[in-house]
């Protein structure tokens, strides 16, 4: 099968990804599912893997690796233990490729926190191919009427917006600022007007603002520094009840924070250093990963129920270095999807 491979790590301007002939993946377990992509969400996480950012992390684990873990395909042959999915239906995976099932974690619903979790897209079962397998267990089933380009971004960049609004206590009525409206501050735009909150899209970029006013944001500001931003936020809307961040940017994670209002909340779907941080404040700072497969599935049902807007472009997979590129010096308005 074809698919677009990592052996060494660098800039994506020097085009690491590599087009290769690579052995289709096979059925190993009862329960697997082997899938014909249709689409791969383009997610910046694969960025940082692809140019060494997060090697101290241990991302990714090994090479050669195939990136992509927002995927929607159909399903072509299941294994004999598969009960509830069936061939010719199309399923989704998101980050999450599998856990140990048995820690308290999983058992409690939580398996995007097991120590023990698979990640798409960090070995060869990656999205960025014609072919990926999958337990059934965490294939999520797609409704009729999505398309796959469309669904694809919801299997990270919505579950991952989703998660943060949920992860940020929404109450109706309530302000919340969203600090990068990109592929994933966009949806988080939507979930967050679905549990009823004034929303203010916030961004470097023109068209990033722009986007943010077209999937609902009731205000949006440019963010040029700190202090300018502060004062203009004072201005129009008052302190925030709450932020979620997701732009890349330590200057604008400690904007984030010093925007809430005491007793507010900050959700950080980036990693960053704190520079600072005011305990007296009573703040609560709280992370965010991914999310849990019931958490997935309200994904899908939020969006078919409430049409969400997913705004993305596709491009052939052999174009995957250029769209990162383009990822990179935002270039990209909300989401990419490589389609094989």
């Amino acid at each position: 099968m074809r698919a677009m491979v990592l052996e060494k790590l660098g800039p994506i301007e020097g085009k690491p990804l590599q087009l290769r002939e690579i052995e289709t993946h096979k059925i190993k377990k009862n329960n697997d599912l082997l899938i014909k992509i249709e689409g791969c969400g383009v997610c910046r996480s694969q960025l940082h893997g692809i140019e060494g950012d997060w090697v101290k992390y241990g991302i990714p684990p090994a090479l050669p690796t195939v990136p992509g873990h927002e995927i929607v395909g159909t399903i072509i042959e299941t294994g004999p233990g598969v009960k509830a999915l069936r061939v010719g239906q199309r399923i989704g995976i998101s980050p999450l490729h599998g856990s140990c099932m048995y820690c308290n974690y999983c058992k409690t619903g939580r398996e995007h926190l097991c120590d023990k979790a698979e990640i798409t897209g960090e070995s060869l079962l990656g999205g960025y191919a014609e072919y990926i397998t999958v337990s059934e267990d965490f294939a999520t089933p797609i409704p009729d009427s999505m398309k796959s380009e469309y669904a694809a971004p919801l299997f990270c960049a919505g579950i991952t917006a989703y998660k943060a609004v949920k992860a940020s206590e929404p109450t109706k009525g309530k302000t919340v600022g969203i600090f990068g409206v990109g592929g994933v501050g966009h949806l988080t735009v939507e979930f967050a007007k679905i549990a009823g909150l004034r929303v203010i899209g916030v961004a470097r970029n023109k068209a990033h603002l722009d986007v943010a006013k077209q999937v609902g944001a009731d205000n949006v500001i440019q963010y040029t520094n700190q202090p300018e931003f502060l004062g203009l936020l004072k201005k129009e809307e008052g302190l925030l009840d709450s932020a979620i961040v997701f732009a890349p940017s330590e200057h604008v994670v400690d904007t984030a924070i010093n925007s809430v209002k005491k007793g507010g909340t900050i959700v950080l779907g980036v990693l960053a250093n704190i520079p600072s941080f005011d305990v007296f404040s009573e703040k609560t700072l709280r992370g965010t990963l991914i999310g849990s497969r019931s958490d997935m599935s309200d994904v899908i049902r939020l969006a078919k129920e409430n049409d969400i807007k997913v705004i993305y472009k596709t491009y052939p997979l052999e174009q995957a270095n250029q769209v990162l590129e383009d990822l990179k010096f935002s270039r990209i308005a909300a989401r990419a999807v490589l389609t094989p």
